[in-house]
């Protein structure tokens, strides 16, 4: 358990990282390309703090089509608990989703 702690605090302890579980735990499931769109962060970076983030045990990523899809792993609900109603704080301030049409547009959702 306090190993869990400090891997959420040290991932918790960059901003865009923040805003990214923010951003997931608005909108569910997002591809990469939202993020990236949503909150004006370069891919690589993006990929970057997800990769942190999955190693933590933060996120999951899963296949939809072609698209890999980041939501907040429910399986540290208890874990996440404090740091998910602290980003329900940081929600109101996040931009409005920027949608990716070739991802949305699918249809084998």
């Amino acid at each position: 358990m306090m190993e869990e702690i400090v891997a959420l605090a040290k991932i918790f302890s960059d901003p865009n990282r923040v805003k990214i579980a923010a951003l997931l735990q608005r909108e569910g499931g997002v591809c990469v390309c939202e993020i990236c769109d949503t909150l004006s962060l370069s891919q690589p970076l993006v990929s970057r703090h997800l990769r942190q983030m999955r190693e933590a045990g933060i996120v999951t990523a899963e296949h939809s089509g072609k698209w890999m899809v980041y939501s907040l792993n429910d399986e540290h609900k208890e874990t996440l608990a404090c740091w998910k109603s602290a980003l329900e704080k940081v929600i109101p301030k996040l931009p409005r989703l920027v949608a990716c049409s070739s991802y949305r547009g699918q249809s084998d959702l």
